[in-house]
């Protein structure tokens, strides 16, 4: 069926010349979904230049070029997103088996080491701002460039196809032609060795871009209303949003950019705000607890007077500026935790924090010396039973009770092989190992020097 749209029918043509002709390797396409409006129409585009492939072109081998769909997760996404992305993967993965398109769908996320309540609940990063930005490396980057470097090297060269547009912004228009090449539809991508950029989208405007969700049946049987209505629920009042109406329902969209619900780059998280005021009430916590954040970043309270590699971290006038301390980091993991329970009685399918990550912050807390509470403790506080520990080897009730016998005399000795045997277990769950041998010889260290002390 042909889209009543010449500029969107060429557009079609441009990325079956592309795919058939323009390029005879079998260079993969990867396409950077992340469920957004621009991605969803560059994905059915593809998908529309694909099967028409099928039809029209007798040759099987002429779809030998596999288009992998990689869709990043942060682990902190705006979590209606999340969900949404996931029905829409699923649906996707299903309908390109039945359709017999070499379509693929991988799903990236960070190391457990790098994710953002690692970095800040573990290991007391503060929260990003734009003059410490850390997150968008660890959480974005890094995990899709992972899977891209994977391509190139069984490929030798790969060609990643963007969802940007010019009227996106001026900078963005700047950026893009400043990268291109004249009479070449694929550019050198500007950081990333045998990598091309292809984006067939550019120069659609907005209306367009609603036009084909709203007009265009998805081509992977999802119902894109749902994608319109979550852009209109998220649209903040100070918003212009286009109006393109093919159907009476189509009352007004947004342009909202949704992102991670915990980011405090920006100023205000308009789009989540937008959605709570339109019946999302159930996420007001999630927005105080972002909103804390930002609040609580810069108090010198919340501070160490050390960075993590121990150098000093005050300013002049006294204020501390290392990473957070034990007392915020605790105060943080409770919070969160409570928020995780109350939104489970609504949206049981929402996690905010996983098991992983919470051993992994008890982990982190061991190597840093800190054996005061336990992120186990905090857990049974919140939810009233275990953590549970399947990745951690913990001891026994009945090797504690050994241990705690034998060394009834000092008690303070079983305290510190408590603690070194829980040293030796983060060997066992985090991918960095580097160190671990000082850790365990500062703590006996430290325990020497306190019954010195004492004595």
């Amino acid at each position: 069926m042909k889209i009543r749209s010449k500029k969107v029918e060429g557009i079609i043509s441009e990325i079956i010349e592309q795919y058939t002709y323009a390029d005879t390797s079998e260079r993969p396409w990867i396409i950077g979904f992340s469920g957004g409006k621009d991605s969803t129409v560059l994905l059915t585009l593809v998908w529309i230049a694909l099967r028409r492939i099928r039809e029209e072109f007798p040759n099987p081998f002429q779809l030998k070029r596999p288009v992998h769909v990689v869709c990043n997760d942060t682990m902190v996404e705006n979590p209606i997103i999340a969900t949404y992305v996931d029905e829409v993967l699923a649906k996707i993965q299903v309908a390109a088996r039945e359709q017999d398109l070499p379509i693929f769908v991988k799903k990236t996320t960070p190391k457990l080491d790098e994710s953002f309540w690692v970095n800040v609940i573990g290991r007391g990063y503060p929260v990003p701002n734009n003059t410490f930005r850390w997150c968008t490396d660890r959480l974005k980057i890094r995990p899709t460039s992972n899977f891209l470097h994977e391509q190139i090297d069984e490929k030798g060269e790969a060609i990643v196809l963007l969802g940007t547009r010019y009227e996106e912004s001026k900078t963005r228009e700047r950026s893009m032609k400043k990268h291109e090449q004249e009479g070449s539809r694929i550019s050198k991508h500007p950081t990333s060795l045998n990598t091309y950029v292809y984006s067939p989208i550019k120069k659609l405007m907005l209306e367009e871009v609603w036009y084909i969700i709203n007009a265009v049946d998805s081509p992977w049987g999802f119902d894109n209303s749902v994608l319109f209505q979550i852009y209109s629920d998220a649209s903040a009042d100070d918003y212009e949003c286009p109006t393109v109406v093919t159907n009476k329902k189509h009352s007004s969209c947004g342009q909202s950019r949704f992102g991670c619900w915990t980011c405090t780059v920006v100023k205000e998280d308009k789009s989540m705000s937008s959605l709570v005021k339109n019946g999302e009430e159930w996420m007001l916590p999630l927005l105080k607890f972002r909103n804390d954040l930002v609040e609580n970043r810069n108090i010198s309270e919340n501070r160490s007077d050390t960075r993590r590699n121990g150098m000093p971290a005050v300013t002049e006038d006294g204020h501390n500026q290392g990473n957070y301390n034990h007392t915020y980091m605790i105060r943080m993991l409770r919070e969160l935790l409570e928020i995780q329970r109350e939104t489970q009685k609504i949206k049981p399918e929402i996690t905010l924090i996983t098991n992983q990550e919470l051993i992994a912050i008890q982990v982190i807390w061991n190597r840093d010396g800190f054996f005061d509470i336990t992120v186990s403790e905090i857990y049974r506080k919140v939810f009233d039973k275990e953590l549970s520990t399947n990745n951690l080897k913990t001891l026994s009730q009945t090797e504690r009770r050994l241990l705690s016998e034998v060394c009834k005399d000092e008690p303070s000795h079983y305290e510190l092989i408590d603690n070194l045997i829980a040293l030796q277990e983060s060997k066992t769950l985090l991918v960095s190992k580097y160190g671990i041998h000082s850790d365990v010889e500062k703590r006996i260290e430290d325990f020497v020097k306190k019954m010195d002390h004492e004595n």
